[in-house]
């Protein structure tokens, strides 16, 4: 079953804000979710049916100014005439000069006082921030001590058991205020990962570092001390190696 058509009101009366033999039809709906909404139409002397003002212009054309016309409610409004015959305003070219102007002067500050006060007009304005290129491109600053946000975090298994911490190697002291051996593993372990450049350790001094560690910390090291390697321990660690290799051999031959 189609629904039954909505119930209109048709209201036709003349429209004086338009040339003479023009008609205004005010169509009010009385049902529908629509109800109480009002659609307006207008007919030419010759019954000719319009329903936008778009629609009104290109049929009047120049015969009949529309600046001010409201299409829905039927009047003129003056405000839309004022601001159309208003003088646009002459755009400002700049490359010509600064111009003694009023229009350009920067806005004075106004205080809500009864005694008189001294004002100051800034009539330029020069930028204070100084950029560097002297040195090429400047890397973004990296942050001190950010290591020590993960103390307390521990990894874990897959059934999530804590795994023991490793201890540091002889030789392998932390540097810096209230830094502790889990600190400093994190530090080591993220330097050889990321960092592209040998591990040397902090190369401050001790009671400078204590005393003022923002200055003297280095951001590219981990935070150890430094780190001097001698022939004995280059001797002592290919050592360890040739005995890593033949227990592997050893291993391997145990296969087969």
């Amino acid at each position: 079953m189609l629904p039954s058509p909505p119930i209109v009101e048709r209201v036709k009366f003349p429209c004086p804000a338009l040339p003479k033999g023009w008609i205004r039809e005010e169509i009010i709906r009385k049902t529908g979710l629509s109800a109480g909404k009002v659609d307006v139409v207008y007919y030419s002397p010759n019954q000719k049916k319009f329903k936008s003002k778009p629609q009104l212009s290109r049929y009047l054309g120049d015969s009949f100014d529309l600046a001010g016309f409201d299409f829905q409610t039927g009047k003129v409004n003056s405000l839309l005439i004022k601001n159309r015959n208003r003088k646009p305003k002459v755009p400002i070219d700049y490359n010509r000069g600064v111009r003694s102007d009023s229009t350009l002067l920067p806005p004075i500050r106004q205080t809500a006082s009864i005694f008189k006060q001294p004002v100051t007009i800034i009539k330029t304005q020069k930028s204070m921030v100084k950029q560097d290129f002297k040195h090429g491109h400047q890397d973004k600053p990296k942050q001190v001590f950010w290591e020590k946000r993960l103390e307390g975090l521990k990894a874990c298994d897959a059934d999530g058991e804590e795994l023991e911490s490793l201890t540091l190697p002889k030789g392998v002291e932390p540097m810096g205020p209230h830094v502790t051996a889990d600190t400093v593993l994190q530090s080591v372990a993220t330097a050889l990962h990321v960092n592209g450049q040998p591990i040397t350790g902090q190369t401050s001094n001790r009671t400078n570092l204590d005393n003022n560690p923002g200055v003297y910390i280095n951001p590219e090291q981990p935070l150890i001390q430094a780190i001097v390697v001698a022939e004995e321990d280059i001797r002592s660690q290919e050592e360890r190696v040739l005995v890593a290799r033949k227990r592997l051999e050893e291993a391997i031959r145990s296969l087969y």
